[in-house]
């Protein structure tokens, strides 16, 4: 083979190739490259056959220049370039020898880095957050209960009325969707009044059948119907006596148990069933409802007396969605407490905490609870990763994360492979590009590259423009 042959042979494979290459001589001066590596220094396409790379320094195109260190250093070099259209590049030089050992040519490459230093600060700054949330989980239950975890203004303010009502005798409304976490707050109430030492009684009112509410509330005297114990038995109401009784649901009262609520909470007197003879009672009470109380008294499903009597203080508690904030320090808090009830050592990747942040919740503080909860207990690594969710939530039936699209970070799963990672990411940013652009020319603007290695990276990851 000529050297004529030789030489088409290697300018072809340099205008060709997947890296951006450039030949200089022992001089410095620019025998070769490819025609739109200089586009990332801000150039516009061109060989730049004869320019110096010594004056292409100078101009601040390249700070600094591989091939000028190479040459000063006489051996192979590697390092970051910052050009001035913002791009960072990775360039690699070698130096090409002759039988006396001088230089005779220096062969560089240039890849440009700016997406995945950029997908690495992201990534550094989700880590950052996560350390920041764990500091602040632990200040919380150094400050307060170790159950009631929150950043929000909201929650703020909630237990701060919490706090200066607690002890008072003050009925308290909590209003909300079901899992805000309202019985949590219940018991916050009574951990923070002078009935402290006294029984907390917590009643779910939708769970009790009809036909039994009445013997359960308010107890029976013996031989009081068939079936009733000997001794009798003391009701839920009686068992309060000095405590606090907390009626969640209760706006699944039946009517007539309405009534009779309503008469103990004016008179603080009970009666069993099948007694004759009432008894003394003092109790605080706070309850708790997830419907509108206000609409079934228009509807005439719930009593309106009854309704301004438990209406004293009531407290809106705001779902999960709506305070947000809430959500990362309510994961570390429930990854931590996981970890020591069952002796795990298990983490989330970040990439799982930002698919966990943009889920809705519909079942709010309860639902995150148990997703960590069963997350954790089915991972089999030490770090759980975003395929490891439910479907919902990692994005494929989940609309909000279908309308928010992957972040970079998302892409980053599993794969510990540099190569396989940096295709991931390229991927994903030659779909954005798809998507709003109409042209390959366009594309190669929006992404700061060739327009011919746009149509190469297209084909390469088999994706169309739209």
């Amino acid at each position: 083979m000529n050297d004529s042959i030789l030489e088409q042979l290697l300018t072809k494979m340099v205008e060709t190739s997947n890296n951006n290459i450039t030949i200089t001589d022992e001089n410095g001066l620019i025998l070769d490259s490819n025609p739109n590596h200089w586009t990332i220094y801000g150039l516009e396409s061109s060989r730049n056959i004869g320019v110096s790379v010594f004056e292409l320094e100078e101009k601040g195109i390249l700070e600094p220049s591989i091939t000028a260190a190479v040459i000063k250093e006489r051996k192979p070099i590697q390092i970051l370039q910052q050009t001035k259209t913002g791009r960072i590049v990775m360039s690699t030089g070698y130096p090409i020898f002759d039988v006396d050992g001088q230089i005779i040519r220096v062969l560089s490459y240039a890849q440009d880095q700016t997406e995945i230093k950029n997908l690495q600060f992201q990534y550094e700054q989700l880590q950052r957050k996560i350390k920041g949330y764990q500091t602040e989980v632990e200040e919380l239950r150094e400050k307060g209960s170790p159950n009631l975890i929150f950043r929000s203004k909201e929650m703020q303010h909630i237990t701060k009325t919490i706090s200066r009502v607690a002890k008072t005798d003050a009925t308290i409304l909590f209003l909300g969707e079901s899992g805000v976490g309202k019985s949590l707050l219940a018991r916050s109430i009574h951990s923070q009044s002078d009935r402290l030492k006294e029984p907390f009684i917590e009643v779910n009112c939708s769970t009790i059948p009809e036909s039994l509410f009445e013997s359960e509330m308010f107890g029976y005297e013996p031989g009081a119907f068939t079936g009733a114990l000997k001794q009798g038995k003391q009701g839920l109401i009686e068992q309060a006596d000095g405590g606090t009784l907390f009626l969640d649901e209760i706006g699944e009262l039946p009517l007539g148990i309405q009534v009779k609520l309503l008469k103990v909470l004016q008179e603080k007197r009970i009666m069993r069933v099948g007694g004759k003879k009432e008894r003394q009672i003092d109790f605080r009470l706070v309850a708790a409802t997830n419907q509108n109380l206000e609409e079934m008294v228009n509807k005439g499903t719930f009593r309106l007396d009854l309704y301004y009597r438990l209406n004293v203080i009531p407290l809106h508690i705001p779902a999960l969605r709506e305070r947000r904030e809430d959500i990362t320090i309510l994961i570390q808090h429930y990854v931590h407490q996981v970890n020591e009830k069952y002796n795990f050592q298990k983490s989330l990747h970040p990439s799982t905490y930002e698919a966990l942040i943009q889920y809705r919740w519909p079942g709010n503080v309860r639902e995150l609870e148990n997703l960590v909860e069963r997350m954790m207990l089915i991972a089999e690594e030490t770090t759980i990763y975003p395929d490891e969710l439910p479907n919902s939530i990692q994005g494929i039936n989940g609309e909000n994360m279908r309308n928010n699209g992957a972040s970079l970070e998302s892409l980053m799963i599993k794969e510990k492979n540099l190569k396989k990672n940096i295709e991931q990411v390229e991927r994903r940013l030659l779909q954005q590009a798809a998507e709003a652009c109409r042209t390959t020319y366009d594309m190669a603007e929006y992404l700061g590259i060739s327009q011919p290695s746009v149509i190469r990276k297209l084909k390469k990851y088999g994706i169309s423009i739209k």
